[in-house]
């Protein structure tokens, strides 16, 4: 904890100055990108190691267990992991025990992959060639940036805020155009994140054994899976499939570990990592409500819909839409950074989303997390039971 507050301490001290003395409002590539990165790769390094040495094993969860670090690392071990060239500009983050699988030539070897590693009946030892995984990679890069240059210009999102658009145009209308103009600012993330999932790729880090078809998984540290978000019909599927590993490190640094309100918190830490811009903050408290409601929403009106396929199926189109722009008008603070607009561009709309989500959350009731997590016990119980119970049968 005292390693998570310094670094993050240090991290938006730098991004207040660079925001406020600096530049503000210019995106810009500069030092407090990387320190972005290793700051999640340094509180994830504390985290593991007071796992793997501070804590009994019953204290661990399934994840802590796998990526929890047994012995110290050497400051070369350390050091290699935080500022290898592969990630050091724009991650993605991985943990410490993948890394050095991976740096030992062993990778995949620490996880339970019996199943992916065994193709005919046959062990599969050696990792294969990165080669088409990484073309294709790159050609994704391609198409994303070419889509980028040259749709970014013609649906800006500071026409949202504009004053003649909200005036002349219908309600309906200013929906498609949120929706347009914030799909627009995609490309440039789907660009970055996957040049550098390629680029570790290339050196031979990523590899996540074989899927059931025996094909190779290049999947290990992937940022984002891009059919995934556009076609999410929840914002859990959603932020599941957006900045991955960023994900994996606010649930196995707060939200696994943060004993009120995990969700409010976890949010809370990924607007002070993402930096010092108030639109920022006012994205993620809006993430926080809408969370909550479509947990809600989920928990007590999707049992209706799963009685036949075409039910499922209005209801996935339906999921879709809204979360789609649910999505836009969660963001659309974040790419507008200032509080003026932001609010501006709310009020245009009448807090009509945040109304509707707080209301759902009160009126639609959902059980705590650590109740739900209790009934999920029993019923995971007697599974193991039956399993080990098979395991003696066969062993007689």
């Amino acid at each position: 904890i005292y390693c998570l507050v310094v670094a993050l301490g240090y991290l938006s001290f730098c991004q207040i100055t660079r925001v406020y003395v600096f530049d503000y409002g210019m995106y810009s590539a500069d030092f407090t990108g990387p320190m972005m990165v290793i700051t999640q790769k340094i509180t994830s390094v504390a985290f593991e190691i007071h796992d793997g040495m501070a804590r009994k094993e019953d204290q661990l969860n399934q994840s802590q267990k796998l990526l929890a670090i047994r012995r110290m690392p050497s400051l070369l071990e350390y050091f290699s992991y935080n500022c290898n060239f592969m990630g050091i500009l724009a991650g993605p983050t991985s943990s410490y025990n993948d890394y050095i699988a991976f740096i030992e030539g062993t990778p995949y070897r620490h996880r339970d992959l019996e199943t992916k590693g065994k193709v005919n009946g046959k062990s599969r030892l050696n990792d294969p060639s990165p080669n088409t995984e990484v073309i294709r990679k790159l050609a994704t890069c391609f198409i994303s940036l070419l889509v980028f240059l040259s749709v970014c210009k013609v649906c800006p999102v500071e026409r949202n805020v504009d004053d003649d658009f909200i005036a002349t145009m219908p309600f309906y209308a200013q929906v498609v155009y949120l929706y347009l103009s914030m799909l627009t600012t995609r490309p440039k993330y789907y660009f970055v994140w996957t040049l550098a999932d390629a680029i570790n790729n290339a050196a031979g880090f990523g590899f996540n054994g074989y899927d059931s078809n025996g094909l190779p998984r290049w999947d290990l540290i992937s940022n984002l899976r891009i059919m995934n978000i556009e076609l999410a019909t929840s914002f859990k599927v959603f932020l599941d499939n957006w900045n991955i590993q960023t994900a994996h490190w606010l649930k196995r640094v707060c939200y696994e570990r943060c004993p009120y309100n995990p969700t409010a918190a976890t949010f809370l830490l990924s607007a002070m990592w993402h930096g010092a811009y108030p639109g920022y903050y006012l994205t993620f408290l809006t993430g926080i409500v809408i969370t909550l409601a479509a947990r809600a929403v989920r928990h007590n009106v999707r049992p209706y819909f799963l009685g036949s396929p075409a039910l499922k199926f209005v209801y996935d189109v339906i999921t879709w839409a809204a979360t789609q722009i649910a999505i836009c008008y969660t963001v659309i603070p974040f790419v507008l950074l200032s509080v003026g607009p932001s609010l501006k561009f709310y009020r245009s709309w009448y807090f009509c989303i945040h109304i509707g989500c707080i209301l759902l959350a009160i009126v639609l009731p959902v059980k705590p997390r650590h109740l739900r997590l209790k009934e999920q016990q029993p019923a995971v119980q007697p599974s193991l039971e039956s399993t080990d119970s098979n395991q003696k049968q066969k062993a007689t």
